[in-house]
């Protein structure tokens, strides 16, 4: 069990999680930005912005309802460019429609007359947007946020199937190392166990948060 768990081993793996993390937020600030100009397209777009409303929809149907690893090996076998960097944007644009989606349903729970009273202050629509809507519909969906963010870091373990060093993949080449069924095993744990404290910590953020704007 020592000749697995060896520190070079341990540091190995552990550079494979922080790449998984690095991915995982990246992903997710990058989804944010993209997801709310697309909620706010969809939700607020009209007149000659309809086409483009439109094209929004589709595009956040169009991969919604498609697997993220047909994205993933899409981006790394047909798209010319750095490896991670495309990985990146793969899942970049699969999380940004679901990201949309959470979005919009928090725009959606913002009072019309929030609005109505923004606009008697002589706010713009940018302005109404920046300083009144956003911020009250970004405080709603954390917990959306937060729970998207644990299927992401899940999510990553398909990346070891175009050899991106995340933590999946890392393991994998250390339990090729392995003699025992024991030490195989123990770096099954190893991976298991480092998935569901990250998850369970968020998903204990999630339940508390809750109970709090709950209250």
């Amino acid at each position: 069990m020592n000749e697995i768990f060896t520190k070079s081993n341990v540091l190995f793996m552990l550079d494979g999680l922080r790449l998984t993390l690095f991915i995982s937020v990246f992903t997710i600030i990058l989804s944010i930005i993209a997801g709310t100009l697309l909620a706010v397209i969809r939700n607020y777009g009209k007149g000659p912005l309809l086409p483009l409303v439109k094209i929004v929809g589709a595009y956040i149907e169009f991969f919604r309802c498609t697997p993220n690893i047909l994205w993933i090996f899409f981006f790394r076998f047909i798209i010319p460019g750095n490896v991670l960097t495309k990985e990146i944007l793969a899942f970049t644009l699969f999380t940004s429609a679901v990201m949309a989606e959470i979005i919009r349903g928090g725009l959606n729970g913002i009072p019309h007359g929030q609005f109505e009273a923004a606009l008697s202050q002589g706010f713009n629509f940018p302005q109404m947007l920046r300083y009144i809507i956003l911020p009250q519909t970004y405080k709603k969906i954390i917990p959306s946020v937060l729970s998207q963010m644990i299927t992401v870091i899940k999510d990553t373990a398909y990346l070891k199937a175009v050899d991106i060093a995340e933590l999946s993949r890392n393991t994998d080449i250390v339990m090729g190392r392995a003699v025992t069924a024991g030490e195989i095993m123990s770096l099954f744990a190893f991976l298991a166990a480092t998935y569901f404290i990250i998850c369970f910590i968020l998903s204990v953020a999630v339940r508390t948060y809750q109970k709090r704007i709950s209250v």
